[in-house]
């Protein structure tokens, strides 16, 4: 008998995702739970697998598409005695935009810190498409629900200056062919994501930077000696893995980096916990994987935990989840080069640790120079909660942790 398989549910507020690969083809003999489509939603890679076995008789999604839940991916031929069909997927209904958003089903998603935003599909989307931050809006409908008048409203505001940044619409652009040659290529779902999560950062949190060098001529050469114990748990003791201890122990020394701001109810959230996110390079685009409990792990299991996370990233494996809760980020471009940089804070955190690459320069100790291997650093913070001076601070603990590790231990 033949059976259709549909796009299940992918998760909470999320409605497609692109088709990065389908793995089958017509003629295909496929068993149950193998994967036979992956995708991409926002921040993450989707792997789809068949509910049930048989040949595959038609493929009805093609790679750099688009696939929305309910749609149909594959008919399979099964043995209708052998295995009942699955069940229906979450079923997608279009419809038209009411006049207030109200009359949809609600959706609740979750703001990255456990905080529901009770708003539905088309509000949300009217949100993106104007620039405006639910996060900062007041919902009047039902348990606070935000309409979208509600959306609309704020937007007023802050256009009048009473309200946040007032939303910037998008540059207007020439015609590129008038010129020359031109392809279009649509933006993948990493890089939709980033840079609207990025552009909202940059628009409602003052960034400072604050820039220091580390003196770390004695740290590398630890580095190279104990970086065989490290690969032999599964690791390698990068310099990125050594600053993740180190910067957890300057959070306990400078709680207010481990902190939100609370805008909306104007309070300091203030976090016990320490999960420090590290931004990893991919294909994709850029993914921040979080480390756990950085503060109650040592430098070798650091290590690993960092080296499998960058795999998964790289892989397309990781979870939303894995990528949310953290305390403060680093961004080590110090395999790439330069020499200073601006990171963009990663909200709803308050700082972010950039790492350049590190170079040899002649250092004045003792009366005369000395060949010193010298580590750029950059860290981004928000005005809003923090002062230059405690910058300043937090980075030149850092840099002294960097030159002498056991300080860590003493002040931590």
């Amino acid at each position: 008998m033949a059976t259709e398989f549909k796009l299940p549910s992918l998760g909470e507020n999320i409605e497609s995702g692109d088709v990065l690969k389908v793995l089958v083809s017509a003629g295909d003999k496929i068993e149950k739970e193998q994967t036979v489509v992956e995708l991409e939603t926002d921040k993450a890679a989707i792997e789809v697998p068949s509910p049930v076995s048989g040949i595959v008789s038609a493929v009805h999604v093609h790679e750099g598409e688009k696939a929305a839940v309910g749609q149909l991916i594959l008919t399979v031929e099964t043995d209708g005695a052998a295995e009942a069909p699955p069940p229906p997927p979450e079923a997608v209904k279009p419809q038209a935009e009411p006049p207030e958003a109200e009359a949809e089903t609600p959706a609740s998603p979750d703001n990255g810190e456990g905080v529901s935003i009770a708003a539905t599909p088309s509000v949300r989307r009217l949100a993106r498409e104007i620039g405006v931050d639910l996060q900062a809006v007041k919902g009047t409908g039902r348990d606070g629900r935000i309409s979208v008048a509600n959306v609309k409203a704020h937007a007023k505001s802050a256009l009048q200056g009473r309200g946040a940044a007032a939303p910037v619409p998008p540059v207007p652009l020439p015609d590129f062919t008038k010129w020359g040659k031109v392809e279009r290529r649509p933006m993948s779902g990493v890089r939709r994501a980033t840079g609207a999560h990025l552009s909202r950062a940059w628009a409602t949190i003052p960034h400072v930077t604050q820039c220091d060098k580390a003196d770390i001529t004695v740290l590398e050469k630890l580095r190279k000696r104990y970086g065989k114990k490290a690969e032999a748990a599964g690791g390698k003791l990068t310099v990125t893995a050594i600053i993740l201890k180190l910067l957890a122990s300057a959070l306990k020394v400078f709680p207010q980096f481990n902190a939100s701001v609370d805008a909306a109810n104007e309070e300091v959230i203030y976090k016990e916990y320490v999960h420090i996110g590290v931004a990893v390079d991919t294909e994709r685009g850029l993914l921040v994987p979080v480390i756990r409990d950085v503060d109650r792990k040592n430098i070798i299991r650091l290590s690993v935990e960092l080296s499998e996370a960058a795999g998964k990233a790289r892989e397309g494996k990781l979870s939303i989840d894995e990528m949310r809760g953290g305390s403060m980020t680093i961004t080590n471009l110090g395999g790439i080069g330069g020499t200073y940089f601006t990171p963009i804070i990663n909200a709803p955190e308050v700082a972010i640790l950039g790492v350049s690459r590190g170079g040899v320069e002649p250092v004045h100790i003792d009366g005369e120079f000395q060949p010193r291997l010298m580590l750029p650093l950059s860290l981004s913070y928000d005005h809003r909660l923090i002062d230059g001076a405690d910058a300043a601070r937090l980075l030149r603990w850092l840099a002294e942790a960097l030159e002498n590790p056991f300080l860590a231990f003493l002040e931590g």
